[in-house]
Protein backbone atom coordinates (compact mmCIF):
# COMPACT_ATOMS: atom_id res chain seq x y z
CA UNK A 1 0.00 0.00 0.00
CA UNK A 2 1.46 3.75 -0.25
CA UNK A 3 0.87 6.40 2.23
CA UNK A 4 0.20 10.05 1.71
CA UNK A 5 1.04 12.36 4.37
CA UNK A 6 -1.23 15.97 4.03
CA UNK A 7 -2.13 18.72 5.51
CA UNK A 8 -5.52 19.19 7.54
CA UNK A 9 -6.97 22.37 9.50
CA UNK A 10 -9.66 21.73 12.26
CA UNK A 11 -11.05 25.04 12.64
CA UNK A 12 -11.67 27.88 10.62
CA UNK A 13 -9.16 31.08 11.99
CA UNK A 14 -9.90 34.61 12.59
CA UNK A 15 -7.04 36.62 11.52
CA UNK A 16 -3.88 35.52 10.83
CA UNK A 17 -3.71 31.81 11.40
CA UNK A 18 -1.09 30.68 13.65
CA UNK A 19 1.01 28.18 12.58
CA UNK A 20 -0.62 25.14 15.17
CA UNK A 21 -3.98 25.34 13.04
CA UNK A 22 -2.41 22.80 10.74
CA UNK A 23 -1.94 19.28 11.08
CA UNK A 24 0.20 16.75 9.16
CA UNK A 25 -1.96 13.41 8.89
CA UNK A 26 -1.17 9.94 6.85
CA UNK A 27 -3.18 7.55 5.54
CA UNK A 28 -3.16 4.57 3.23
CA UNK A 29 -4.22 5.16 -0.29
CA UNK A 30 -6.77 2.84 -1.59
CA UNK A 31 -6.54 0.63 -4.45
CA UNK A 32 -6.39 2.93 -7.83
CA UNK A 33 -9.84 3.40 -9.77
CA UNK A 34 -10.48 3.21 -13.46
CA UNK A 35 -9.65 6.80 -14.72
CA UNK A 36 -7.65 7.76 -11.59
CA UNK A 37 -3.58 8.31 -11.63
CA UNK A 38 -1.30 8.39 -8.59
CA UNK A 39 1.48 10.96 -8.48
CA UNK A 40 4.26 11.74 -6.31
CA UNK A 41 4.48 15.65 -5.46
CA UNK A 42 7.84 17.03 -6.46
CA UNK A 43 7.33 21.31 -5.69
CA UNK A 44 3.78 22.79 -3.91
CA UNK A 45 2.72 26.09 -4.73
CA UNK A 46 0.71 28.44 -1.69
CA UNK A 47 -0.59 31.37 -2.89
CA UNK A 48 -2.55 33.83 -0.86
CA UNK A 49 -5.93 33.08 -1.98
CA UNK A 50 -5.60 29.91 0.15
CA UNK A 51 -6.50 32.06 3.10
CA UNK A 52 -9.94 32.64 1.68
CA UNK A 53 -10.91 28.93 1.79
CA UNK A 54 -9.93 29.06 5.27
CA UNK A 55 -13.04 31.23 6.12
CA UNK A 56 -15.65 28.44 6.38
CA UNK A 57 -17.78 30.31 3.64
CA UNK A 58 -17.72 29.75 -0.09
CA UNK A 59 -16.44 32.67 -2.35
CA UNK A 60 -15.62 32.06 -6.10
CA UNK A 61 -14.60 28.84 -4.81
CA UNK A 62 -15.66 26.37 -2.06
CA UNK A 63 -13.77 26.13 1.31
CA UNK A 64 -11.51 23.76 2.78
CA UNK A 65 -13.20 20.71 4.64
CA UNK A 66 -12.34 20.51 8.13
CA UNK A 67 -9.74 17.34 8.79
CA UNK A 68 -9.92 16.76 4.89
CA UNK A 69 -6.37 17.24 2.86
CA UNK A 70 -5.93 20.66 2.05
CA UNK A 71 -5.47 21.37 -1.60
CA UNK A 72 -3.55 23.99 -3.87
CA UNK A 73 -1.69 23.52 -6.89
CA UNK A 74 1.61 21.36 -7.13
CA UNK A 75 3.68 19.87 -10.06
CA UNK A 76 4.91 15.91 -9.48
CA UNK A 77 5.28 12.46 -11.31
CA UNK A 78 3.12 9.57 -12.35
CA UNK A 79 3.83 6.78 -10.11
CA UNK A 80 0.80 5.03 -11.44
CA UNK A 81 -2.19 5.52 -13.74
CA UNK A 82 -5.22 3.69 -14.46
CA UNK A 83 -6.10 6.21 -17.20
CA UNK A 84 -6.33 6.32 -20.91
CA UNK A 85 -4.01 8.78 -21.85
CA UNK A 86 -1.58 9.09 -18.71
CA UNK A 87 1.28 6.83 -17.89
CA UNK A 88 4.11 6.26 -15.37
CA UNK A 89 6.39 8.91 -15.63
CA UNK A 90 4.29 11.67 -17.34
CA UNK A 91 5.37 14.86 -15.67
CA UNK A 92 2.53 16.67 -14.05
CA UNK A 93 0.57 19.43 -13.07
CA UNK A 94 -2.49 19.09 -10.70
CA UNK A 95 -4.29 21.12 -7.95
CA UNK A 96 -3.69 17.71 -4.91
CA UNK A 97 -1.15 20.07 -3.04
CA UNK A 98 -0.70 20.31 0.51
CA UNK A 99 0.68 16.30 0.58
CA UNK A 100 3.50 14.20 -1.11
CA UNK A 101 1.62 11.88 -3.05
CA UNK A 102 -1.88 12.75 -4.72
CA UNK A 103 -4.28 10.26 -6.08
CA UNK A 104 -6.91 12.04 -7.96
CA UNK A 105 -9.04 11.65 -11.18
CA UNK A 106 -7.27 12.09 -14.73
CA UNK A 107 -8.74 14.47 -16.04
CA UNK A 108 -7.60 16.84 -13.17
CA UNK A 109 -4.41 16.27 -14.34
CA UNK A 110 -2.17 18.26 -16.62
CA UNK A 111 0.92 17.29 -18.15
CA UNK A 112 3.17 19.98 -18.70
CA UNK A 113 3.67 21.77 -21.98
CA UNK A 114 6.42 21.87 -24.32
CA UNK A 115 8.59 24.81 -22.77
CA UNK A 116 12.16 24.64 -22.14
CA UNK A 117 11.65 25.88 -18.38
CA UNK A 118 12.43 24.50 -14.72
CA UNK A 119 8.91 22.30 -13.91
CA UNK A 120 8.43 24.30 -10.77
CA UNK A 121 7.74 27.01 -12.92
CA UNK A 122 4.59 25.83 -14.27
CA UNK A 123 3.49 26.84 -11.18
CA UNK A 124 4.38 30.08 -11.05
CA UNK A 125 5.57 32.33 -14.13
CA UNK A 126 3.67 29.97 -16.18
CA UNK A 127 0.79 28.74 -14.05
CA UNK A 128 -1.87 30.09 -12.09
CA UNK A 129 -0.06 33.14 -10.96
CA UNK A 130 1.65 34.12 -14.57
CA UNK A 131 -2.05 33.67 -16.07
CA UNK A 132 -3.54 35.79 -13.59
CA UNK A 133 -1.10 38.21 -14.96
CA UNK A 134 -1.40 38.16 -18.31
CA UNK A 135 -4.98 37.71 -18.15
CA UNK A 136 -5.67 40.58 -16.09
CA UNK A 137 -3.58 42.67 -18.61
CA UNK A 138 -4.63 41.52 -21.50
CA UNK A 139 -8.13 40.38 -21.39
CA UNK A 140 -9.13 42.70 -18.55
CA UNK A 141 -7.94 45.76 -18.73
CA UNK A 142 -7.39 45.89 -22.29
CA UNK A 143 -3.98 46.76 -22.07
CA UNK A 144 -2.55 49.28 -24.72
CA UNK A 145 1.47 50.19 -25.41
CA UNK A 146 0.34 53.64 -24.20
CA UNK A 147 -1.03 53.27 -20.81
CA UNK A 148 0.46 54.35 -18.23
CA UNK A 149 0.63 51.53 -15.61
CA UNK A 150 0.37 50.80 -12.00
CA UNK A 151 0.71 47.47 -10.48
CA UNK A 152 0.16 47.04 -6.67
CA UNK A 153 2.87 44.34 -5.10
CA UNK A 154 4.89 44.45 -8.24
CA UNK A 155 7.58 41.96 -7.13
CA UNK A 156 5.13 39.33 -5.79
CA UNK A 157 4.41 35.97 -8.05
CA UNK A 158 1.59 37.81 -9.84
CA UNK A 159 2.73 41.30 -9.79
CA UNK A 160 6.24 40.93 -10.93
CA UNK A 161 4.88 39.30 -14.12
CA UNK A 162 2.45 41.71 -14.81
CA UNK A 163 5.00 45.18 -14.60
CA UNK A 164 7.22 42.98 -16.89
CA UNK A 165 4.81 42.29 -19.49
CA UNK A 166 3.45 46.06 -19.50
CA UNK A 167 7.00 47.26 -19.39
CA UNK A 168 7.88 44.93 -22.61
CA UNK A 169 4.71 46.21 -24.44
CA UNK A 170 6.21 49.93 -24.28
CA UNK A 171 4.23 51.03 -21.08
CA UNK A 172 5.42 53.05 -18.62
CA UNK A 173 5.02 51.37 -15.46
CA UNK A 174 5.19 52.24 -12.00
CA UNK A 175 5.28 49.34 -9.67
CA UNK A 176 4.69 49.47 -4.89
CA UNK A 177 6.60 47.23 -3.28
CA UNK A 178 7.10 47.05 0.74
CA UNK A 179 11.03 46.80 0.82
CA UNK A 180 14.03 48.81 -0.72
CA UNK A 181 15.61 45.02 -1.72
CA UNK A 182 12.09 44.97 -3.95
CA UNK A 183 12.02 48.44 -5.28
CA UNK A 184 15.51 48.08 -6.23
CA UNK A 185 14.59 45.06 -8.46
CA UNK A 186 12.08 46.80 -10.16
CA UNK A 187 13.91 49.62 -10.51
CA UNK A 188 16.91 47.58 -12.44
CA UNK A 189 14.27 46.40 -14.45
CA UNK A 190 12.98 49.59 -15.93
CA UNK A 191 10.01 50.32 -13.16
CA UNK A 192 9.41 53.38 -11.02
CA UNK A 193 9.20 51.92 -7.89
CA UNK A 194 7.08 53.34 -4.77
CA UNK A 195 6.66 52.17 -1.26
CA UNK A 196 2.89 50.75 -0.44
CA UNK A 197 3.50 50.40 3.53
CA UNK A 198 2.62 54.13 4.16
CA UNK A 199 -0.34 56.04 4.76
CA UNK A 200 -2.57 56.75 1.48
CA UNK A 201 -1.35 60.75 1.35
CA UNK A 202 2.14 59.42 1.16
CA UNK A 203 1.67 57.27 -1.76
CA UNK A 204 -0.29 59.97 -3.37
CA UNK A 205 2.57 61.99 -3.76
CA UNK A 206 4.69 59.25 -4.72
CA UNK A 207 2.30 58.20 -7.77
CA UNK A 208 2.04 61.73 -9.02
CA UNK A 209 5.80 62.60 -8.73
CA UNK A 210 6.51 58.71 -10.55
CA UNK A 211 3.34 59.09 -12.83
CA UNK A 212 2.72 62.99 -13.05
CA UNK A 213 0.67 62.27 -16.06
CA UNK A 214 -1.80 59.97 -14.56
CA UNK A 215 -2.20 56.35 -14.89
CA UNK A 216 -4.80 54.46 -17.05
CA UNK A 217 -4.57 51.35 -15.99
CA UNK A 218 -3.99 49.93 -12.30
CA UNK A 219 -3.70 46.07 -11.45
CA UNK A 220 -5.32 45.91 -7.82
CA UNK A 221 -3.58 43.27 -5.45
CA UNK A 222 -3.08 45.05 -2.33
CA UNK A 223 -6.09 47.37 -1.22
CA UNK A 224 -6.36 49.56 1.56
CA UNK A 225 -4.26 52.79 1.69
CA UNK A 226 -2.91 51.82 -1.87
CA UNK A 227 -6.06 51.52 -3.53
CA UNK A 228 -7.38 54.74 -2.34
CA UNK A 229 -4.39 56.44 -3.43
CA UNK A 230 -4.54 54.80 -7.00
CA UNK A 231 -8.16 55.92 -6.83
CA UNK A 232 -6.72 59.60 -6.58
CA UNK A 233 -4.24 59.58 -9.90
CA UNK A 234 -6.33 57.53 -12.29
CA UNK A 235 -6.94 59.13 -15.61
CA UNK A 236 -10.47 60.03 -16.48
CA UNK A 237 -11.81 56.25 -18.47
CA UNK A 238 -8.85 54.66 -16.42
CA UNK A 239 -9.48 50.41 -16.08
CA UNK A 240 -9.02 48.57 -13.11
CA UNK A 241 -8.40 45.06 -12.46
CA UNK A 242 -8.68 43.99 -9.18
CA UNK A 243 -7.25 40.15 -8.53
CA UNK A 244 -6.25 40.79 -5.00
CA UNK A 245 -6.61 42.90 -1.61
CA UNK A 246 -4.29 40.97 0.32
CA UNK A 247 -3.77 43.58 3.25
CA UNK A 248 -7.78 42.67 4.31
CA UNK A 249 -6.98 39.02 4.09
CA UNK A 250 -6.63 38.24 7.75
CA UNK A 251 -8.65 41.18 8.91
CA UNK A 252 -11.55 39.81 11.68
CA UNK A 253 -13.62 43.09 11.14
CA UNK A 254 -14.82 45.11 8.13
CA UNK A 255 -12.56 47.57 7.46
CA UNK A 256 -13.43 51.11 6.17
CA UNK A 257 -13.63 51.26 2.25
CA UNK A 258 -11.29 53.94 0.36
CA UNK A 259 -12.42 57.92 1.50
CA UNK A 260 -12.78 58.55 -2.18
CA UNK A 261 -14.40 55.71 -4.18
CA UNK A 262 -16.61 58.25 -5.63
CA UNK A 263 -13.83 58.63 -7.74
CA UNK A 264 -15.07 55.83 -9.74
CA UNK A 265 -18.00 57.56 -10.74
CA UNK A 266 -16.38 61.07 -11.00
CA UNK A 267 -13.65 59.48 -13.59
CA UNK A 268 -15.66 57.13 -14.92
CA UNK A 269 -13.29 54.66 -13.85
CA UNK A 270 -14.41 50.47 -14.82
CA UNK A 271 -13.32 49.08 -11.58
CA UNK A 272 -13.47 44.96 -12.48
CA UNK A 273 -12.77 42.05 -9.94
CA UNK A 274 -11.85 38.50 -11.88
CA UNK A 275 -10.92 35.36 -11.32
CA UNK A 276 -8.40 33.91 -13.44
CA UNK A 277 -10.03 30.29 -14.19
CA UNK A 278 -12.83 32.03 -15.46
CA UNK A 279 -11.05 34.74 -18.09
CA UNK A 280 -8.29 32.50 -18.91
CA UNK A 281 -10.31 29.43 -20.07
CA UNK A 282 -10.04 29.16 -24.09
CA UNK A 283 -6.79 31.73 -24.00
CA UNK A 284 -4.75 29.17 -22.47
CA UNK A 285 -2.19 27.94 -25.34
CA UNK A 286 -1.98 31.67 -26.24
CA UNK A 287 -0.51 32.67 -22.49
CA UNK A 288 1.70 29.70 -23.21
CA UNK A 289 2.56 31.08 -27.26
CA UNK A 290 2.93 34.87 -26.31
CA UNK A 291 4.56 34.16 -22.47
CA UNK A 292 6.29 30.78 -22.39
CA UNK A 293 9.06 31.84 -25.30
CA UNK A 294 10.00 35.44 -23.09
CA UNK A 295 10.35 33.06 -19.99
CA UNK A 296 12.49 30.31 -21.66
CA UNK A 297 14.88 32.95 -23.11
CA UNK A 298 15.15 35.21 -20.16
CA UNK A 299 12.99 38.31 -21.61
CA UNK A 300 10.53 37.96 -18.69
CA UNK A 301 12.80 37.39 -15.26
CA UNK A 302 11.03 35.59 -12.36
CA UNK A 303 11.94 34.91 -8.48
CA UNK A 304 11.40 32.18 -6.50
CA UNK A 305 11.34 31.75 -2.68
CA UNK A 306 11.75 27.88 -1.48
CA UNK A 307 10.77 26.03 1.48
CA UNK A 308 12.21 22.56 1.92
CA UNK A 309 10.31 19.80 3.23
CA UNK A 310 6.80 19.00 3.36
CA UNK A 311 6.71 20.12 6.70
CA UNK A 312 7.23 23.16 5.76
CA UNK A 313 4.51 24.30 3.79
CA UNK A 314 2.14 26.18 6.75
CA UNK A 315 5.42 27.81 7.28
CA UNK A 316 6.09 28.90 3.58
CA UNK A 317 1.99 30.12 3.42
CA UNK A 318 2.53 32.30 6.43
CA UNK A 319 5.00 34.07 5.53
CA UNK A 320 3.62 35.08 2.40
CA UNK A 321 1.24 37.43 4.64
CA UNK A 322 4.41 38.73 6.52
CA UNK A 323 6.03 39.79 2.82
CA UNK A 324 9.54 37.92 3.20
CA UNK A 325 8.80 36.19 -0.03
CA UNK A 326 11.03 36.97 -3.54
CA UNK A 327 8.70 36.69 -5.95
CA UNK A 328 7.04 32.72 -6.55
CA UNK A 329 6.44 31.23 -3.15
CA UNK A 330 7.30 27.36 -3.44
CA UNK A 331 7.98 24.28 -1.29
CA UNK A 332 10.50 21.63 -2.84
CA UNK A 333 9.51 17.93 -1.46
CA UNK A 334 12.76 16.08 -2.24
Amino acid sequence: MTQSRYFTISEYPEGLPERSLFQLETQELPELQEGEVRVRNHWLSVDPYMRGRMSGSKTYIEPFELNKPMQGGAFGEVIESRHHTLKKGDRVIHMGGWRDVAQLDGDQVQPLPDIDVPPQAFLGVLGMPGMTAWAGLTLVAELKSSDTVLISAASGAVGSLAAQLAHQKGCTVIGSAGSQEKREWLEARGIKAVDHHQSADDIKKALKEAAPQGVDVYYENVGGPMLEAALDVMNDFGRIAVCGMISRYNESAPSAGPANIAAVLTKRLRMQGFIVYEWIKGHEQEFYKQVGPLVADGSIEYRETVEEGLERTPDAFLALFEGSNQGKMLVKLD
